[in-house]
């Protein structure tokens, strides 16, 4: 009899870096390749991507990489995936729309296999039948995942909302994940981002009445931030502009990149005379004015924090200017999205933003649906995903509050591996998997070592000691050099560097007088120094002793 083993690389204990092995009959289906934006403590680092190691090992065996939908945390790292595993990616219009953007931008489009699907097609890779099922969330071409296997039937959720008014009028297909909750599931895994919020997640609709209900009021220009993904939010930011006769422009490249893509798709519709250029918006008349930006997460480069610091090259925030933060903060970015907050208030704006207004609502479900999804599918297993180990916990909880019996949840974590059957259902072991850090060029050469050094250069600054040595004697040759860079400022802390001189000094004097390896003399000026500026300051700064032989 047939196993599947599934096999979570990200997406199990954090928001983002979403990636998922499935394997059957000596086959394997990959579903989403994403990201996860680096976290404060990671510093310097551009993105975190999955460590694929365990599948980049069984490349021969992978038969298609599977996309649900198109957000940077499930799409993010296709290109990477590519690099090391080249086999057909498919996914709906949208999806495969930005994802061709990224690879053009690698340098990768002309070697991928892209197949576009829509919601309802089903595709064949291997023993995998994929069937692809039409999902709401606040992205178009967002699908949930059917995998008929020999050894059952596994249900992927990809991210969703019962959202029973949305904005492109096509609800979540819960018909068809009844009819598959009819025909037996053996494995349900599915997003648990609201798993601890209860009741039900507000329709998207509700953010298109608050536009309504705030454009009228405002006297000056509207700047509205959001994802730059958000279509079903910039659809109505466009509809309800054009109803108070007002442009619109666009800033940010992101953003503007994403509406011409889904306008030629035919997922977004702009009505006629309303988008303009950020040149002919400055011509109008403020209660004319209307600005999509991006920076809804408060980014120091990104086009709102810029306009904030009234450093942006074409609009900059002025008095009577209302501004809607149509986002929420994700996790780590409210320090920055408050900072932003307070620059538009200290330049005399009025803020709307979701703690105060609705206007934003989440594209994730709440409990309250999870629960009616879970009644629905019926499933014999389950294991819930997409999101830190609290949300996995409580959607966990959900599950069994339904009747799934203890045994039958299970809450895993990336890089586990999980065996399914008819009557299987256990953790075999794991797999690696971890973060893998992009910084600049650089992919997977930063490690936790390199971050520890940042860290600690960020904290105690670098503090250069150039010694002049005789080659054959050892003896200095002059009294050494001194640079520091974030630890003592120069010149306001003579006496202290002066002192440390003198240490490093006396303790070479006592080395004996013959022919000494300049690498034994760093290890002695480090270590004096060390404990010198510790004694002084009690701080470790990053010390870096150069010897030079003459």
């Amino acid at each position: 009899m047939s196993i599947l083993r599934v096999v979570p690389l990200g997406g199990l204990g954090e928001i983002g870096l979403n990636m998922m092995a499935l394997e059957c009959d000596d086959r394997i289906l990959v579903v989403d390749a994403g990201l996860m934006f680096a976290k404060p403590e990671m510093l310097g680092v551009d993105l975190v991507i999955p460590d694929i190691s365990w599948i980049a090992e069984r490349a021969d065996r992978v038969e298609a990489l599977v996309l649900t939908h198109g957000h940077e945390d499930h799409i993010g790292a296709v290109p990477f995936f590519l690099r090391r595993v080249n086999v057909p990616v498919y996914g709906t219009r949208m999806t495969l729309g930005l994802v061709r953007g990224k690879l053009r931008e690698h340098r990768l489009l002309d070697g991928a296999t892209l197949r576009q699907v829509e919601p309802g097609d089903t595709i064949n890779a291997g023993p995998f039948a994929v069937e692809f099922i039409h999902v709401a969330h606040s992205i178009p071409g967002a699908t949930a995942l059917a995998v008929t296997t020999p050894a059952g039937i596994f249900l992927h959720s990809g991210d969703f909302k019962l959202d029973q008014t949305p904005v492109d009028g096509r609800p979540t297909d819960m018909a068809r994940l009844g009819d598959y909750g009819q025909k037996g599931v053996t494995l349900f895994m599915s997003d648990s981002t609201n798993a601890e919020l209860d009741g039900h997640t507000p329709s998207e609709h509700m953010v298109g009445e608050a536009f309504r209900d705030i454009f009228p009021r405002a006297e000056g220009r509207i700047i509205i931030t959001t994802f730059a993904s958000n279509i079903y939010r910039q659809q109505q930011a466009l509809e309800v502009a054009a109803t108070f006769g007002r442009k619109v422009a666009v800033v940010g490249r992101s953003m503007s990149n994403n509406i011409h893509l889904a306008q030629e798709l035919g997922l977004l519709t702009v009505p006629p005379d309303t988008l303009v250029s950020v040149g002919e918006l400055n011509r109008l008349p403020d209660q004319e004015a209307v600005v999509l930006s991006t920076g809804a997460q408060g980014e120091p480069l990104s086009a709102l924090s810029r306009i904030a610091n009234r450093e942006h090259p074409q609009v900059q925030v002025r008095a009577g200017d209302t501004v809607i933060l149509s986002a929420n903060p994700i996790p780590g970015n409210e320090e920055l999205v408050n900072r932003t907050i307070n620059n538009l208030y200290r330049h005399g704006a009025h803020v709307y933003y979701s703690t105060r207004n609705r206007v934003h609502v989440s594209g994730h479900a709440s409990a309250g649906d999870l629960k009616i999804v879970l009644n629905l599918v019926r499933p014999t297993f389950f294991v819930p995903i997409h999101g830190e180990d609290r949300h996995l916990a409580h959607h966990g909880r959900l599950a069994r509050e339904v009747g799934l019996p203890d045994q039958n949840v299970m809450v895993a974590h990336d890089g586990a591996m999980i065996e399914v059957g008819p009557e299987r259902f256990e953790r075999v072991g794991g797999v690696e998997a971890g973060y893998v850090f992009v910084d600049g060029l650089g992919i997977g050469d930063i490690g936790s070592m390199v971050l520890r050094d940042r860290r600690h250069l960020s904290q105690d600054g670098i503090f250069v000691m150039v010694v002049t040595v005789d080659r054959a004697t050892g003896a200095v040759q002059n009294r050494p050099d001194v640079v520091t860079r974030g630890f003592v400022h120069e010149g306001t802390s003579d006496q202290l560097i002066e002192a440390a001189k003198d240490a490093v000094m006396a303790a070479l004097a006592e080395q004996p007088q013959r022919e000494v390896e300049a690498s034994l003399l760093q290890n002695t000026v480090k270590e004096v120094l060390s404990k010198h500026l510790y004694a002084e300051t009690k701080r470790r700064p990053v010390v870096i002793p150069v010897v030079v032989e003459v």
